[in-house]
């Protein structure tokens, strides 16, 4: 039988189009998505769970033919359903020790439904890093409190030197431990936001936003008349009880050699604490205490004995 050149193209095309369409199905009708961040908190025992997406377009995908591996170091591993969802896959990698980030990429195999060859399609991912993060921020024991407040942020990586920073303001900040630091609200102006921040070992860690509320607070008495070596008890009082950490009350003095006082600390949960302050070289000023109600002062004099 003569076969015409109509017939020879009406079998090529029915094969080039269905070459086409499992192309079409090998690059486009396949999604892999990494799940997995940029940048994970260390942890002791060095495993990370590598997460991925491998969702098929088309309906054309066999689903019980999906394989997903990883390949880290030239090395590839299968990967395991994650309980996350039904196209969610995972992988535990233990980091080698000195190790602070790995490169990797994903490859997936599956079958297409009708593939008269049976031959696998093979679809990659980018190259993906994901980097140890040994020092960070989890987050501020709070987001606002008042001037004096002692607050504390949770991390990993902290060392002596680092200090907690209001914009620009370094505060009185206290090493707790490595994955602890306190610092005390600063007497700045109330009823405004602040960017709160860790500088220290080389790097500014962003803890975020931080609202510096209003308080003020009474002192008694209003005057100070001391001889030398003579104490006289100062109260402080405020209108609420003082957070967790206590509330670190802000005194200057122009006369530091006329007055020996211990720091001016109101205990958690308290409304007032009281200070001795006892009298040195004779003197006249002023002890100053700084409030979100304003700036206010008890006079001081010292006389000789």
């Amino acid at each position: 039988m003569h076969k015409t050149p109509f017939l020879h193209a009406s079998r090529i095309f029915p094969a080039i189009a269905a070459a086409l369409l499992l192309l079409v199905l090998a690059g486009c009708n396949f999604t892999i998505t990494n799940l997995t961040p940029d940048t994970v908190p260390a942890n002791p025992s060095q495993i990370y769970t590598i997460t991925a997406s491998f969702r098929p377009e088309s309906g054309q995908i066999e689903r019980d033919s999906i394989e997903p591996r990883i390949i880290i170091d030239g090395t590839s591993y299968k990967m395991h359903r994650s309980s996350m969802g039904a196209d969610i896959w995972e992988f535990d990698y233990q980091l080698p020790a000195g190790r602070a980030s790995a490169t990797y990429y994903f490859i997936c195999s599956y079958s297409v439904k009708n593939d008269p060859g049976g031959i696998p399609n093979e679809v990659y991912s980018e190259l993906q890093t994901m980097r140890v993060a040994g020092r960070y921020v989890i987050r501020p024991e709070a987001t606002r409190a008042p001037v004096g407040s002692r607050v504390s942020i949770l991390g990993a990586g902290f060392t002596p030197a680092d200090v907690v920073y209001f914009d620009r303001l370094p505060t009185r900040t206290v090493f707790e431990s490595p994955s602890s630091l306190s610092f005390f609200v600063p007497a700045v102006e109330p009823g405004r936001n602040y960017k709160l921040s860790v500088m220290g070992a080389g790097s500014n860690l962003d803890v975020g936003t931080f609202r510096v509320d209003g308080i003020s607070f009474q002192v008694n008495p209003g005057a100070l008349f001391l001889r030398q070596g003579e104490q006289q008890a100062l109260t402080f009082t405020i209108p609420n009880p003082a957070p967790a950490g206590g509330m670190l009350i802000d005194v200057t003095t122009d006369v530091s050699e006329s007055v020996i006082m211990p720091e001016v600390m109101v205990p958690a949960n308290s409304t007032s604490v009281t200070i001795p302050v006892q009298g040195g070289k004779p003197g006249t000023g002023s002890l100053f205490f700084k409030s979100s109600a304003g700036e206010s002062s008890v006079s001081v004099t010292v006389s000789a004995n």
